[in-house]
């Protein structure tokens, strides 16, 4: 922890106890705000509004690919926007995909809420479900999700509970929250017990989760659908260790593991890997 973060995690101490610390722990935690300057251009997209949970609305830009195409949601990372995914439209829409990508809550253009998490992540991506398949366009029995480090956890927790989901493509999700936390603590030389520990377990009460039941080598035993779980081998914010190991939990032969090279942020250079992505697709919505 720096001098700075240490001493006005005393103060905060000092002024108001166990509630100013879950206020640092809280104000410490929540994702940056980074509103997408970039559209999808040269692209027939139209902007979408998308109801979701608490009465919120998720800012979207949607993609048609003609009458009756399989749809895919897009959601970005953590602190990302739907402008970040944007390198996989045009090659996804040749290929015949309808798009919808969207802002999380708290996140690009998308209403704020009291907090965002992995959960809330999922959430958003059902709601863009639901109005994907809504569509005239769109083929309510094919529709599919692409998602990015906690949206691509996301992806899995909706796809564990949402039998429509036809296929989903994790790009460089960790295994366990409780694992990438203790990274995090790490990182700011924040010691485990008793701080850290008091920080995971205030996390999972304010989100209302167990990180057991969210984690991505869990939920991945549940799936029926067709996974790509794809990961870059330079990543050095989650180890492609972590991609063996959500593979390695899987119940489905329809599971699938691609390493490719790249780091967390370029989840792999998926641009230029985009056609292994629709050969996959192909495969899962055939």
């Amino acid at each position: 922890m720096s001098a700075g973060a240490a001493w006005l995690l005393g103060g905060a101490l000092l002024a108001g106890g166990v509630g100013a610390l879950n206020h640092f722990i809280r104000r410490g935690l929540a994702a940056p705000r980074i509103r997408e300057t970039e559209r999808p251009d040269g692209l027939p997209w139209q902007e979408a509004s998308v109801p979701t949970a608490s009465g919120k609305n998720l800012h979207g830009w949607f993609i048609p690919a003609g009458q009756g195409r399989p749809a895919l949601v897009i959601m970005h990372g953590w602190g990302g926007n739907a402008g970040m995914m944007l390198p996989l439209a045009a090659p996804l829409h040749a290929a015949g995909y309808s798009l919808l990508f969207v802002d999380a809550r708290c996140h690009g253009l998308s209403d704020g809420d009291s907090f965002a998490s992995l959960p809330r992540f999922a959430e958003d991506i059902e709601a863009a479900l639901d109005w994907l398949a809504k569509q005239q366009e769109v083929d309510p029995s094919a529709l599919g999700v692409i998602g990015h480090s906690v949206g691509a956890g996301a992806a899995l927790l909706a796809a564990s509970r949402q039998s429509t989901i036809r296929a989903v493509i994790s790009l460089a999700a960790f295994a366990h929250p409780a694992a990438m936390m203790r990274r995090w603590l790490a990182s700011k030389n924040i010691p485990f017990w008793p701080l850290g520990a008091y920080i995971l377990a205030y996390v999972q009460w304010v989100i209302g989760h167990r990180f057991d039941a969210i984690a991505p080598c869990n939920t991945i035993a549940q799936l029926r659908c067709p996974v790509l779980i794809v990961h870059g081998l330079e990543d050095d914010m989650v180890p492609v260790e972590e991609a063996r190991q959500i593979f390695a939990a899987r119940t489905s032969d329809a599971v699938e593991l691609l390493l490719v090279p790249g780091s967390h942020d370029d989840y792999g250079d998926m641009a230029e890997q985009v056609g292994l992505l629709s050969a996959f697709l192909d495969r899962a919505f055939r």
